[in-house]
């Protein structure tokens, strides 16, 4: 479920995840496939060259530089999107928390800056990490805590949101979504009992998702910025904020696909038409995975 990112341009060095070293590995040593033999030692007569060689480590390195980058929305200034950003903040009353996956981080083809450049800056805090505890994380214990706290996140246990809202006795003022692929959320939240504090509830929805340069496994599963549109738009009773929300969604989707992009289809359409270009999975659960899709209702 990788995003197809921009191809990096001449000179332009490729952002590396949070916490990777110069080194693949820790010792410093390059990596080889496991059971391979070590590296040969180089031959008597090389070290010479060798020798004469280590002169140049001293010699200055030029590093390569980032391209320029728009502080608002995040993207490298040629492909700025904030023409498509509402001029304003959207005014909206709810707080928005989104637990980032770290590896979301580095992504070109993120969506939750986007998000936030439309959204007043006290109203969309993100936080980043796999792992939280009250005693590390008070500020998100007292969030999770709190009654007027929904968790975005669909499952067996999750309540339809506008049904919710209907019954509850308390009008929701912080909304959680995890963002990340589909594993990736998964593990955060069922591996922070934090997250099962808050009231669960999930969105009733037949629409497509938009974010098309980007394989899901269905596509009624939406990107964390469509989500969040679909959310604030109910729980401010405003459908404005849901089209303000995902135009520079639609702006990025369409400009990556003037500029060699192709339409990334769900892994679902892939396997009922025969078109899913790998090997089914060995592992029994994977697999189960796959035939749940397979055998899930056409659409």
């Amino acid at each position: 479920m990788e995003p197809q990112e921009e191809a990096p341009t001449l000179g332009e060095s490729v952002p590396r995840p949070p916490g990777a070293s110069g080194s693949p590995t820790p010792d410093g040593e390059e990596e080889r496939p496991e059971g391979s033999a070590p590296l040969a030692a180089a031959p008597a007569e090389a070290e010479g060259d060798s020798a004469g060689a280590d002169g140049l480590w001293g010699l200055p390195v030029e590093h390569a530089e980032r391209r320029p980058e728009c502080s608002r929305c995040r993207r490298p200034q040629k492909v700025c999107l904030c023409p498509y950003l509402p001029v304003h903040p959207l005014q909206i009353s709810t707080h928005l928390y989104i637990i980032q996956h770290p590896a979301e981080e580095s992504k070109v083809l993120r969506t939750v800056p986007l998000l936030a450049a439309c959204l007043p800056p006290d109203k969309c805090t993100v936080k980043i990490g796999r792992r939280f505890s009250e005693e590390r994380d008070f500020e998100l214990s007292t969030v999770c805590r709190d009654s007027g706290t929904l968790i975005l996140y669909p499952g067996a246990e999750a309540t339809n949101l506008e049904e919710f809202i209907l019954d509850s006795p308390v009008y929701p003022s912080t909304i959680i979504l995890i963002d990340g692929t589909w594993s990736q959320a998964k593990d955060i939240f069922y591996k922070n009992s934090l997250f099962r504090l808050p009231k669960q509830v999930q969105l009733k929805t037949s629409i497509c998702s938009q974010y098309v340069i980007r394989m899901q496994p269905t596509s009624r599963c939406l990107s964390t910025l469509e989500c969040a549109a679909a959310a604030l738009s109910i729980l401010e009773k405003n459908n404005y904020i849901q089209e303000t929300l995902l135009r520079p969604l639609q702006a990025l989707c369409s400009f990556q696909l003037q500029h060699g992009a192709q339409i990334r289809l769900s892994k679902e359409y892939l396997l009922k038409n025969g078109l899913y270009p790998k090997p089914m999975p060995k592992n029994k659960r994977k697999l189960r995975k796959m035939e749940l899709l397979m055998n899930s209702v056409k659409i």
